[in-house]
Parts: C-alpha cells; sequence; structure tokens
C-alpha cells in the first residue's frame, strides 16, 4: 500500500504530540500492506509520518518539490530532512528549481499521483496559502485519491 501524507507546519508542542500519536495509530493500520510512505519531509506533518513509516519497517519515498525546497525550510529541520531523505528508497523531483507555492503544490499533485490513499493531517479550515494542506486535499479528491483526515478533537492549529 503507498500512502502519502499532507498536513499542517507550526503546530504547537501539545497538538504536536496529538498528531504524532493520531499518525503513529494511523501508519500502524497500514503495516500488514507492505507499506510504502510517500511524503515531501517538510517540518511538522510530513516529517513526521516519514519517521512514523520507518519506525514502522515500512519504505520511505521522498517527493522534493524544488531544487531549492531544502533551504526554504527552516534550519532547525535541516538535520531531520537530511536524515530522512538518506532511508528514501526513492526520490521523486518536479524539476522546478525555485521552492514557491507553486513548487509545493506541484510536490503535492506528484505525491497524490504516487499513492493509494492521502493521509491529511488537516483542521478542516482553508488553505492559507495556494499549494496549502486544503489544496493538497481537494486535489486528492478530484482525482479520486482516499483521503483519510486525522486531526486531534478539540485541538486548533493557532
Amino acid at each position: 500500500m503507498r500512502v502519502g501524507i499532507t498536513g499542517h507546519r507550526g503546530l504547537s508542542t501539545e497538538v504536536e504530540r496529538q498528531v504524532r500519536r493520531l499518525l503513529d495509530q494511523a501508519v500502524h493500520d497500514y503495516v500488514s500492506t507492505d507499506l510504502i510512505g510517500v511524503s515531501c519531509i517538510a517540518d511538522g506533518a510530513d516529517a513526521w509520518f516519514a519517521e512514523a513509516v520507518l519506525r514502522h519497517g515500512g519504505r520511505l519515498e521522498v517527493v522534493v518539490p524544488a531544487m531549492e525546497y531544502r533551504d526554504g525550510l527552516p534550519d532547525w529541520h535541516h538535520p531531520v530532512y537530511d536524515e530522512l531523505i538518506r532511508h528514501a528508497s526513492d526520490v521523486h523531483e518536479t524539476g522546478l528549481i525555485t521552492s514557491d507555492s507553486a513548487a509545493h503544490m506541484a510536490g503535492s499533485e506528484t505525491l497524490v499521483g504516487l499513492v493509494d490513499v492521502l493521509i491529511a493531517v488537516w483542521d478542516g479550515e482553508p488553505a492559507r496559502g495556494y499549494g496549502g494542506t486544503a489544496d493538497v486535499v481537494a486535489y486528492g479528491k478530484h482525482t479520486g485519491t482516499p483521503v483519510r483526515v486525522l486531526w486531534p478533537e478539540g485541538a486548533t492549529r493557532g
């Protein structure tokens, strides 16, 4: 089973803890299916999902939205990003250079095209910018990809 991830970044410590638990449970649900997790490995839900996939013995594939993508991520996340990409069994690139919202959406569209199901760590609110989680969820639904939304009850994005 090929499972992809989209989700929010910049969550509070408490919401992060809850989301990590939900992701761990969700990944566990797919372990018996020869799990391949597909992620852009940004800080937040993308990386937490990738870590859970590897922890449960699944394979990780990474989608790199743009050549400059890593540079646009927070400096503190670079070691995590580098470690996850080292563990990737395959890396898919869009061929774009500039890491902007269009590249991020292109990366997400590539990801959706590679998966059987999309997990969305999503609060149900509209995207805060083009290529945000809500846009990726809408794209997944438009393509007929099943979308499994995870969000802690009562949590807010902040």
